[in-house]
């Protein structure tokens, strides 16, 4: 009786470890493609990723590179200070409201021959804000300061 409790218990344990392993597999196969890596154009210029990895970019829209056809494909430069990269936004949906020339923007998608291929186009959302990621690589290009310190 005692030895069959033991086997028992075993059994159990080598299950819960091989249900947790499964688990583990199909969280990280389902991830696969959700994981986004944030670049500044700065970093893409330096080392190019490879074709079809999917990242993100992100950096301020600079001035007068924004061409908008008829419909939501848009093409602009974003740059951080220290490169520029050129975008080709090919969004299902029109950019967002608040995109625009001089603004902060993070764009997804992949770098193909030089140009960023985006599908997804995100805009800060009021006067304020710009993605921390954003704000921490213009800050150590020197491009960009907080509006606090523009008033000292």
């Amino acid at each position: 009786m005692r030895g069959l409790k033991k086997k028992r218990r075993v059994q159990v344990i080598v299950l819960a470890g091989v249900a947790l392993a499964v688990s583990a597999g199909l969280i990280g196969y389902g991830m696969r493609d959700g994981i986004n890596f944030f670049r500044t154009p700065s970093e893409v210029a330096e080392t190019p990723p490879p074709p079809g990895e999917v990242f993100r970019i992100g950096g301020l829209v600079l001035e007068g590179t924004l061409v908008s056809d008829q419909g939501p494909d848009i093409t602009f430069t974003v740059t951080d200070g220290g490169a520029e990269i050129p975008v080709r936004y090919i969004g299902s949906t029109a950019p967002p409201d608040l995109f625009g020339e001089g603004q902060g923007t993070v764009a997804t998608g992949t770098f193909q021959d030089g140009l960023f291929m985006a599908t997804e186009l995100l805009a800060r959302h009021d006067e304020t804000y710009m993605p921390a990621e954003v704000i921490d690589a213009l800050e150590q290009q020197g491009v960009y300061r907080h509006a606090e310190d523009e008033g000292a």
